[in-house]
């Protein structure tokens, strides 16, 4: 009786008891996660927003990096791919896709309207230009991204206001993507996130397109 009691004395035991201090504490009722809040955060805004952008959320661009194993393998287990490009300064989120395996489709390209891809074109084809010529930073007007972009749309179109409400529209939500800071009123700076969004082997397909519907466009006026 005496060698089964020691046997089963906790110094003897194959599992060690753990403090209660040292569960992960419950951030609401019925709680099983085990991350920490701030990390969750960061988990939920990877999932909500297409980019987390380290100059404008310093702090969660932090705990990202100091967490980045844990995030990666929740987004995996959605069958999500983390990306962290540490020299631009950004994190986004892309599907995995695979020939091999049947995955369930969680992400889905939400595709930027006619008046977004003409902004977008430009402001990648501006940005490689002055990149290319040594400048750090790159910076448009919004009366350049217009004119720009109405020279694509049906110049015989009298309603004019109606094509700059859908420029001005899409210049707002690629500023809200991040794609644009705006430092002062109708003055933008040009991101990297251009690069990101829109590769140069996709900006050659743009603008080949562009060009076909501007033809074709024209010979329907004529």
């Amino acid at each position: 009786m005496t060698e089964t009691t020691e046997a089963l004395e906790p110094e003897t035991g194959f599992i060690d008891p753990v403090p209660m201090e040292e569960d992960p504490a419950e951030l609401f009722a019925g709680d099983s996660g085990t991350l920490d809040a701030d990390v969750r955060r960061v988990l939920v805004r990877l999932l909500q927003r297409r980019f987390l952008l380290a100059d404008r959320n310093r702090a969660q661009w932090r705990t990202l990096l100091e967490n980045q194993q844990a995030i990666e393998s929740r987004l995996h287990d959605l069958f999500v791919h983390l990306v962290v490009d540490h020299e631009r300064g950004v994190a986004y989120k892309k599907q995995v896709r695979s020939a091999e395996l049947d995955v369930p489709v969680l992400l889905r390209d939400e595709a930027y309207s006619r008046a977004e891809t003409l902004v977008l074109v430009h402001l990648r084809t501006v940005y490689q230009r002055e990149q290319g010529a040594g400048e750090t930073s790159v910076r448009v007007d919004v009366e350049d991204l217009e004119r720009t972009a109405l020279t694509y749309f049906d110049p015989d179109d009298t309603n004019v206001a109606t094509t700059q409400r859908e420029i001005r529209a899409a210049v707002t939500r690629l500023a809200k993507e991040g794609l644009v800071d705006e430092e002062s009123e109708g003055r933008y700076r040009v991101t990297p996130l251009v690069e990101i969004v829109l590769s140069n082997e996709r900006l050659g397909e743009l603008r080949e397109w562009l060009g076909e519907q501007a033809r074709t466009e024209q010979e329907a006026s004529r």
